[in-house]
């Protein structure tokens, strides 16, 4: 194992940054780097973190499972494509400014539509909670010209995963994620809405819901939401996202629950020499800078390393392409090199607010990755 990332992150642990980590490196298809440092829940109880641990992966949601379902359901469709208009996929967005937002806009978020909406800020019949979410996206005035800039937006994927599950019977984004990634990838620890029976393998997140709702006084003070809407409780085993929660844990921008090891193994299904379920071809949209000259380069759901100050580090090809989640977690992938970067923490956890900011931290960890893989390969 690398001396130098574990006494690093450990360093940041002691700092209180985060209570646990684990880590991955890959190269080449096999996982070189592997360490799980800390403790995945500090209270009610002390529970050391395990290689095995399951995180809430939060918004590493958008490119494991939406981005790869959509991009795999492009590829064997002949009639959509990334620049279909989404009227074609919500037919009452007819006369509205939003006809004429694209797959493509969705994905590389420069579609104009806000960047965050409290979905829950109104109670829906609980049997129609998703269904009401999305119409409320979809009916939400834009804030910004369409291919203006790159606004990073919930709503995006929330839309692109309500499409994604009409295209089944049930509806479930959660049963389609799991027929076409999780059981073809043989993947045990991953999944929406985890049994209980896991609850003391998952790594804690927030004690309530304290941070959503600072967030909604701030940005929508004109919309009054109890209290009582908010959870007061540990959240542990259950999303912290509040609007995946509002939608039963089952989102296209939030909901998924991994390990290091099984997010590796969706991860390579970006790269072209290791997928099994995307043609070698589709990989290439995960690298491919959609917004040229604007303030965010941006790929097929991913950001590109070329993005100044990105979390990629000072050491990754500009092709890299990357995502992080609110809870702690990220992923970076190198198509050049073909190596895969993962660091799962649960930096929410007994954390009183503000919660830190690590995207240093996740820079500092790739460099070093880096000059230990240059160092050995």
């Amino acid at each position: 194992m690398s001396n130098e990332i574990a006494t690093y992150l450990n360093e940041r642990i002691d700092a209180g940054d985060f209570p646990s980590a684990v880590y991955l490196v890959a190269e080449k298809g096999e996982i070189v780097l592997h360490e799980a440092l800390g403790y995945a829940v500090v209270e009610p109880e002390r529970i050391e973190a395990k290689l095995d641990t399951i995180y809430d992966l939060a918004s590493l949601t958008k490119v494991l499972v939406t981005g790869l379902l959509y991009a795999k359901f492009l590829q064997d469709d002949g009639f959509y494509s990334i620049d279909t208009t989404i009227i074609k996929l919500f037919r009452q967005l007819k006369g509205t400014e939003k006809r004429s937002i694209t797959v493509r806009n969705l994905v590389s978020h420069t579609s104009g539509l806000r960047d965050w909406y409290p979905f829950y800020s109104v109670f829906f019949d609980p049997r129609y909670k998703t269904a009401a979410a999305v119409s409320t996206a979809l009916e939400l005035p834009a804030v910004y010209p369409m291919d203006s800039k790159v606004v990073y937006s919930d709503l995006n994927f929330i839309i692109l995963g309500a499409d994604l599950a009409d295209r089944i019977p049930s509806g479930n984004l959660a049963e389609l994620a799991l027929n076409d990634i999780f059981q073809p990838l043989k993947l045990e620890r991953t999944f929406f809405r985890p049994s209980i029976e896991y609850r003391r393998e998952i790594a804690a997140t927030e004690k309530g819901n304290q941070f959503e709702e600072q967030t909604c006084q701030e940005k929508y003070p004109e919309i009054h939401i109890p209290h009582s809407a908010f959870r007061n409780y540990q959240i542990w085993g259950e999303v912290h996202d509040g609007n995946a929660d509002f939608m039963n844990g089952i989102a296209g921008h939030a909901g998924l629950f991994s390990t290091a090891e099984e997010t590796f193994k969706i991860a390579q299904q970006f790269l072209p020499n290791y997928t099994t379920l995307l043609k070698p071809e589709t990989c290439e949209l995960f690298r491919t800078n959609f917004t040229p000259g604007m303030n965010e380069h941006r790929s097929f759901a991913f950001q590109l390393a070329s993005t100044p100050d990105s979390t990629a580090g000072t050491k990754m090809s500009p092709e890299s392409f990357g995502h992080l989640g609110f809870t702690g977690t990220s992923l970076w992938i190198d198509p050049v090199k073909e190596r895969v970067f993962i660091l799962l923490t649960n930096r929410t956890h007994n954390h009183c607010l503000p919660f830190e900011n690590i995207n240093s931290v996740r820079r500092r960890f790739h460099d070093l990755a880096i000059e230990y893989l240059d160092k050995n390969s």
